[in-house]
């Protein structure tokens, strides 16, 4: 099955909630059916955001409690009246298993879009399902997601979207004192390996992540939560 099909079918099952074998969302913790009156508009207003089905049988997702017994496309909306001008890259040429954790810690940190260069299928079982809230758009090359950061328009003035890519090569700065653009996207590589050398060739600046013990380098789901908080201080807290 090409990578296409089998991301395609991965897909279907994920959102269709089909099968015998509970989502890695369907855990112990959430809220039983809704006690009481439901709420003003519930099953009667196509403009509430609450799901009759959630209502009557409980919500046990991983969600805000904001959130609770809200539809999935209700929350979506949501979150896309607001998310952040940051997008995050990650390379998958090896169907590198940071990938979920990646898509997770996007969401938590409301990055406005996750990009997947390489290989379509990548494995969603560190997503646990965040991948239904954050949008992911997938590049069949590095110059075909280049392109896209030139053309989309997201970025300072409505021009091209800066590439920074994360990794401790020659000439990089320290993250934790670079002023990062409010519109950009991070561009991460492979564990071990570390970004391609296409990727190397994209990215305007590097940004190496302070270190003090013995090892080379970090998890790259770890490197790429530090890099958003990094953001999140920058332009939410206004921390320099």
């Amino acid at each position: 099955m090409s990578d296409e099909l089998e991301a395609n079918s991965a897909d279907a099952h994920a959102h269709s909630g089909a099968g015998p074998t509970p989502t890695p969302e369907q855990t112990t913790w959430g809220v039983g059916p809704w006690e009481g009156p439901w709420p003003e508009g519930a099953g009667t207003d196509p403009n509430s955001p609450f799901d009759v089905e959630l209502l009557e049988n409980g919500d046990t997702r991983n969600v805000l409690d904001h959130y609770r017994y809200w539809r999935m496309d209700a929350i979506v909306a949501d979150l896309d009246s607001r998310r952040h001008k940051f997008h995050v890259a990650i390379e998958n040429w090896q169907h590198d298993l940071n990938i979920g954790s990646i898509v997770r810690t996007a969401n938590a940190f409301l990055a406005a879009e996750v990009h997947i260069i390489g290989h379509r299928r990548w494995n969603r079982r560190g997503a646990m399902v965040t991948d239904r809230y954050q949008h992911v758009r997938h590049h069949n090359t590095v110059e075909e997601f280049v392109e896209w950061a030139r053309t989309c328009g997201l970025g300072a003035g409505g021009g091209a979207l800066p590439i920074i890519g994360i990794d401790n090569v020659e000439g990089c700065q320290k993250i934790e004192t670079f002023d990062m653009p409010e519109a950009c996207v991070f561009l991460f590589g492979q564990e071990g390996p570390g970004l391609s050398e296409a990727a190397l060739a994209a990215s305007e600046v590097f940004l190496e992540i302070s270190q003090f013990g013995s090892t080379r380098s970090i998890n790259a789901s770890a490197a790429a939560a530090i890099t958003m908080h990094c953001w999140v201080e920058q332009h939410v807290f206004g921390r320099r």
